[in-house]
């Protein structure tokens, strides 16, 4: 069976052998390795990580911010009204398509660095600011600086420019929902029916699922954490392996049922719990230190963002990453993983939706809301700390990420419950990203849009068994994981590259269309 088979004469449902061997083999070696010798995994990794955010890392970030402008010139041009995916009118509401478009992302990290990347900037002062750690006049730096890492850059390179021309592609011209779409203006047929293709829907797919994995990992790190803090449960293995085991089970039944009944259910819940809590936070927290916080820091994160977009430090044109590395390059080569598969997924959510609205909504109106979150967790944290120094820096000691969670959570009126429902809402967020990426990497190795249950609990479960093997043998594990993912953004971010100028192309020739 050849790719060509499958792309032109396979039926639908039909399963990419090659695909699935490659990339789940690669996923299948990276587990046993960590099983076998993780000193050696670690090795490998690590030396990995410094090749691609040496000589990868200015590249990235110039790569985002020219997508996030590209993007906004896109909306103002007269094609970007021009409405994609052959639908009269939109397949879901604005509430349930925002709902499944924000929870993806967010999932990916909003609740465990929403409390912890502020109160990391606000305890070691950014380079940049180089402002007296811990002390209100790093506040501002902090709350920027964590905008900067989840705000317009790292939502733009989620789709704005890739879903434009997914959605040309795929809904106008035929081709393939999957990532080698991406590569169609450079290689032409060769990319869509030659192995150039097969390489990037597999490095597309491996950097996805070390990208879910972390997360799933984490929660079941925090979870058990939580567990442990509140009820007394001992926090072992065996309470980390059942919580990932009730994720799993929670994703994949979502997944089953496809978006619209699974997905779509499991992002509204999350949106309404989200929003409950973060109300609660906002008037029982500190409602004024939020909003001074969360507006200062904005005005701060915009008047330097160009500074902080292409900051690089001692680091030059190609140096040791230090600071940079750890923070803003493995930030920005998790979300360009993410990239292809969350422009298939936000293309097969947005049909009927103009190029204008898509680009608005991911580019403006989703980093704005997530900015706002940043502050009401990780600024209710740094509130607190400043009030009563120990109160969160004491838990977050040697980077504890649930820790500083449960810190801030527990400090609140009603804290025991609070904390609780945050679990709760964490375990939800991880579940949505579980789901919606089981979908898209089905989708990529199927043929059609609607790929067999059975491909879709696989990966589901494939990335459940992935996070336990990288937890039983430690934390040392899930962290090698999220250095691996900086490896794995390079192939991605060369897919991306083409999305450039040929989004720009689509968009002009819309509006001469019209």
């Amino acid at each position: 069976m050849t790719d060509k088979s499958l792309e032109t004469n396979g039926q639908e449902g039909k399963v990419n052998k090659p695909l699935f061997l490659i990339s789940g083999g690669f996923i299948g070696l990276f587990c046993i390795a960590a099983l076998v010798n993780l000193d050696a995994l670690s090795a490998a990794v690590d030396w990995g990580f410094n090749i691609s955010a040496t000589y990868f890392g200015l590249y990235w970030q110039v790569l985002l911010l020219a997508t996030f402008l590209i993007g906004l010139l896109l909306c103002v041009l007269p094609g970007g009204k021009a409405i994609l995916g052959n639908l009269a009118a939109p397949e879901f509401t604005t509430f349930q398509w925002g709902s499944m478009i924000m929870c993806t992302l967010l999932a990916g990290g909003g609740v465990f660095w929403a409390a912890g990347e502020p109160i990391a900037h606000y305890l070691y002062s950014p380079p940049l600011y180089g402002a007296e750690a811990g002390t209100p006049e790093a506040v501002n730096a902090a709350m920027a600086q964590s905008f900067m890492h989840w705000g317009f850059l790292a939502w733009a390179i989620l789709g704005s420019l890739s879903t434009v021309m997914l959605m040309h592609y795929h809904y106008e011209k035929g081709l393939p929902l999957a990532p080698r779409t991406l590569l169609y203006p450079v290689f032409g047929d060769k990319a869509i029916n030659g192995p150039i293709g097969l390489i990037a829907d597999a490095s597309s797919i491996i950097a996805v699922v070390a990208g879910t994995v972390g997360p799933i990992g984490f929660l079941g790190l925090q979870v058990a954490y939580g567990l442990e803090d509140l009820f007394g449960i001992p926090n072992g293995f065996a309470t980390q392996f059942m919580v990932i085991a009730a994720l799993v089970s929670i994703y994949t039944i979502s997944a089953m049922t496809g978006l619209s009944r699974g997905i779509q259910l499991l992002s509204k819940i999350n949106v309404i719990l989200a929003a409950a809590l973060l109300l609660f936070v906002l008037i029982a927290g500190p409602t004024g230190f939020i909003f001074g916080s969360f507006f200062s820091g904005f005005g701060t994160y915009i008047a330097n963002f160009f500074q902080m977009a292409l900051y690089r430090g001692d680091a030059g044109l190609f140096g040791a990453p230090g600071w940079l590395g750890w923070w803003t390059v493995f930030f920005w080569g998790w979300f360009m993983g993410y990239g292809p598969l969350m422009a298939m997924f936000i293309a097969r959510v947005s049909r009927g939706r103009s190029i204008r609205s898509i680009i608005i909504m991911l580019s403006i109106i989703a980093p704005i809301v997530t900015n706002f979150w940043f502050t009401i967790i990780g600024g209710t944290g740094i509130s607190m700390e400043l009030a009563d120094p120990g109160t969160i820096s004491k838990a977050f000691e040697g980077f504890n990420l649930p820790a500083a969670l449960l810190a801030i959570t527990s400090n609140l009126p009603m804290g025991f419950l609070i904390s609780i429902l945050f679990l709760i809402l964490t375990t939800i967020f991880v579940a949505t990203t579980g789901d919606s990426m089981s979908y898209v990497i089905s989708a990529t190795m199927t043929k059609g849009d609607n790929p067999p249950a059975a491909v879709r609990v696989f990966w589901g479960i494939a990335m459940g068994v992935m996070a336990v093997i990288l937890i039983s043998v430690g934390s040392g594990g899930v962290s090698k994981l999220q250095s691996f993912i900086v490896v794995t953004a390079v192939p991605v971010s060369l897919i991306l590259l083409p999305s450039l100028w040929d989004a720009l192309r689509i968009t002009l020739a819309k509006g001469k269309e019209n």
